[in-house]
Order: structure tokens, then C-alpha cells, then sequence
């Protein structure tokens, strides 16, 4: 496929200012709700450290937590179905549905689903699946856009946006964009598809290795009527989503909804243990490149991520080029680490969104070096020549002038000399990117150098 070319998809975000300042402020006001809810707990590095370990631990016994897991779900009556990629799992959950002659699914937000395109597959096949989540729901309602944001899906869109969506769509007041009314029109538009639907899908935040069972978090329990309304519940699941006992589900639960919204908890935490009397319930394990992604030493921690979206809602990238620019269902810096174990050549862009500033690392709640991950895909992305070919040329000179002190300091007097006559038509002109968005600064009269070299002595070659 066509790489990603965030940059441009980006241009577009930014060129609209008041979506982007909404955007960027919202976002900011989340990180800062984080903030103060992690004041209100002393033990929070605590937690993280616990959260972190606890999650490194499972990973490193996968299989045998992975076992444990089935084991206790067949018993508890549920059945478990695993799947070494995402057209195994799309064809899973087909048979499941076409053998009950299932034609409409309500589905809880899932990310997984949307990593596995499962719904254009399902609507080949003549299944419809209408999203539950209001976030996503809307974006499904918008030519069936991708959500934008781990946890708030269309973050990206202001008020007025949605009254006019749902004017179009669900014969909402166009003039009416109070989020109270347009949430309860959500509302109402949903209803009949709970009601007539013929089955019920999730995901899950946790597996709990020891009961069999799973937990769904959810801030408008759209996730308990789709599991129990219709008479079939489906959940599918990443295998890194496990944790070994019931007791360690509290460390998570406390960090979760403070990292992502900046609340103390979220408004649904719902256990899901066995099918109800005369339903069925299947969950399906789902790898899809996991297990390769285990295997990568310098990547592998990327798979404790929780889904909470705190490093999106502190990175100043993110915050001012949207979700939809990262061309991914997993957008910011999250993303930016998962998507090239996906596919390198796609995302090749992705790893040079970032200003490496290490915030994301800072707030991630499971202490996920994701800063530093970027820096090894960037390393990784020169090595294996995806660069585009001005920037690869343009890294091979300033590698070969970088390390050599002297070639530097002759190369540095060279450009402040040539800086001070260079033709303003040459670096700010429409095919060069970098001088749109700079001004190079005046040069000074002397490099540092040569001011060390006149005021301290040239003693330190």
C-alpha cells in the first residue's frame, strides 16, 4: 500500500484554525485533568511501577497464562476461539454469525475489530454492524470515518459539526447543538438497533487468566446492552489484553480512567464471566502479529500498552495534526510505535511525528518507553533505506559532517557566512517544506567556537 504521508494529511488539519486550537486545547485539558488526579493519589508511581511489572511478568508467560485462560472460559460454558491473524479472525467471527443467521450486529467500540477491517468484510457477507460507542457512532455516521482517538473517537469535531451530521443522518435540529440534545438524539437513533439486533459484539480491556472471565470499561454502558440484549455475544480480544488474577485488575482500574480522561473511574467496569441462561457467548484470542512484535526486544513493551490515550492527549504533534492524519486505527504516539511493526513501509513517515520530547513516556501508566521506541524505528527506517531519497542524502551529509568536530566548525563558519547573503528565494519558496514553517535566525558574528577559542583559550581540541 501507498505510505503514509502524515505530513500532508496534517496540512489539511491545520489549515482549518478553529478545529485545530479546539482540538489542541481539549486534548491539553484532559492531560491537565490527568495531572491532577494523579496529585490526588500518593502512590502513583507506585501504581505505575506495579501496573508495568505486573504486565511484563504476563508477557514474559504468555502461553502459560494464555492456557490457563481458555481452560477456565471453557468451563465457565464459553467458547474460545483463537486467531493467527485478522483474516482468520474476520472469518471466525463470519461463521459464527452465518451459522446463526445473524444480519445485524450491535457492537460496543472495539479497536480490534477495526484493525481487522471486520466490518467491510461482515457487510460483504450481508451482516450490518452499527456501532453502540456515541463517538464512534458518529464517525461511522460520517461516510464511515475512522475514530481519531484511542478513547474519544471524534474528538476532532466541534458541536456544530455533529448537529449537522445528525441533521443528515438521524433527522436531528440543525440548529440545535446543546450536547445534551444531541447526545439523547444519539440515543434515541440507537434504541431500535439494540432492539432489533441479532447479536452483540465487544472487546475487552482485560482477560483475567485465573476466573475465565473478561471486563469491558465503558462510560455509557453501551457495552452491557450489546452483550445482553441479543441472544449472542461475541468478544474479540488481543492476546496481550491478559492479566493472571482477579486482584490485579484494582492496579489498572485506578490508572485507566485517570490517564485517559482525567476522571477518578470509569462510569461502567463490567465483568463478563458466562453466557447468560439459553445465550451463547465466544470470545476469540486474536495475535495478528503479537507474537512477532514479543519477539522484537527493543519493541516488545509496547504490547502493556493499556489503551488510555494519555501520551496522544500530552503530544504536541498530535494535538495540532489530529488522529485521521496517521492514516492508522492507533494514532499518535501509541501509534507511532505500533504501526511500523505492522507494515514498515506504510508508516515510515509515522516515527518522524514526534518532537522526541518524552512526554508521552512520562504520562504513559504502564511506563512504556515510547519516546525512546520511536528513536529505535527511526534507526530502523535509515537502516532498511525507506527513507525518502532528499532526506536520506541530506542525513548521510549531516552524519558524515556531525562526526567530524573540525568538518563541523568549517561547515557552521561556511553557512553563517553564506546565510547572511543567501537569496530569500531559494529556502522560502513553495518546494521547500522546511522554510515554510521557519525563519532562520540572524547569524552571529561569532561561532561558539571561536568565542571559546578568543575568551577561554584554544586549549580544548
Amino acid at each position: 500500500m501507498k505510505p503514509v504521508d502524515q505530513s500532508a494529511a496534517a496540512d489539511v488539519f491545520i489549515a482549518d484554525v478553529q478545529h485545530e486550537r479546539f482540538h489542541d486545547h481539549h486534548l491539553w485539558d484532559l492531560r491537565k485533568g490527568r495531572d491532577q488526579e494523579r496529585d490526588h493519589i500518593p502512590e502513583w508511581e507506585t501504581l505505575r511501577q506495579l501496573a508495568s511489572d505486573i504486565k511484563a511478568h504476563t508477557l514474559t508467560h504468555l502461553a502459560d497464562y494464555l492456557e490457563e485462560f481458555e481452560r477456565n472460559a471453557t468451563a465457565n460454558g464459553v467458547q474460545v476461539h483463537w486467531a493467527q491473524d485478522a483474516q482468520e479472525h474476520n472469518r471466525i467471527v463470519g461463521e459464527i454469525f452465518a451459522a446463526r443467521q445473524v444480519k445485524t450486529v450491535i457492537k460496543s467500540k472495539s479497536m480490534l475489530t477495526d484493525e481487522c477491517q471486520m466490518r467491510p468484510y461482515l457487510a460483504e457477507r450481508g451482516i450490518t454492524v452499527i456501532e453502540s460507542d456515541l463517538g464512534e457512532r458518529i464517525q461511522q455516521l460520517d461516510d464511515d470515518q475512522p475514530p481519531s482517538h484511542i478513547v474519544v473517537p471524534a474528538v476532532h469535531k466541534l458541536r456544530g459539526d455533529v448537529a449537522k451530521l445528525f441533521a443528515r443522518t438521524i433527522n436531528s435540529d440543525p440548529n440545535n447543538d446543546d450536547p445534551k440534545v444531541l447526545s439523547e438524539a444519539g440515543r434515541q437513533s440507537l434504541r431500535p438497533h439494540f432492539l432489533a439486533a441479532d447479536a452483540g459484539m465487544t472487546g475487552a480491556n482485560y482477560l483475567i487468566a485465573e476466573t475465565g472471565s473478561f471486563v469491558v470499561c465503558t462510560n455509557e454502558g453501551n457495552a452491557d446492552i450489546s452483550a445482553n440484549l441479543p441472544p449472542l455475544h461475541v468478544a474479540s480480544v488481543g492476546i496481550e489484553k491478559l492479566i493472571p488474577r482477579i486482584e490485579d485488575l484494582g492496579v489498572f482500574i485506578r490508572l485507566l480512567s485517570r490517564s485517559a480522561l482525567g476522571s477518578p473511574i470509569t462510569q461502567y467496569t463490567s465483568h463478563f464471566r458466562a453466557p447468560r441462561d439459553g445465550g451463547e457467548m465466544h470470545i476469540v484470542l486474536v495475535d495478528n502479529g503479537r507474537s512477532a512484535r514479543l519477539g522484537m526486544a527493543d519493541f516488545w513493551t509496547s504490547l502493556k500498552c493499556i489503551r488510555c490515550g494519555a501520551c496522544m492527549n500530552t503530544c504536541p504533534v498530535y494535538r495540532r495534526s489530529g488522529g485521521l492524519s496517521y492514516g492508522s486505527v492507533y494514532p499518535g504516539p501509541i501509534g507511532v510505535i505500533l504501526n511500523p511493526a505492522i507494515d514498515l513501509h506504510r508508516y515510515r513517515a509515522l516515527p518522524y511525528a514526534s518532537t522526541m520530547n518524552g512526554s508521552c513516556t512520562s504520562v504513559c501508566p504502564v511506563k512504556i518507553n515510547i519516546h525512546e521506541q520511536i528513536y529505535q524505528w527511526r534507526r530502523i527506517i535509515s537502516e532498511k533505506q525507506e527513507l525518502p531519497l532528499l532526506r536520506r542524502g541530506a542525513l548521510d551529509v549531516a552524519a558524515k559532517v556531525l562526526a567530524s568536530p573540525a568538518l563541523f566548525r568549517r561547515v557552521i563558519a561556511g553557512v553563517d557566512q553564506i546565510s547572511r547573503e543567501f537569496p530569500r528565494a531559494l529556502i522560502y519558496n513553495p518546494l521547500n517544506a522546511w522554510g515554510l514553517q521557519r525563519e532562520i535566525p540572524d547569524a552571529p558574528k561569532a561561532t561558539f567556537h571561536q568565542w571559546w577559542a578568543k575568551n577561554r583559550g584554544a586549549d580544548h581540541e
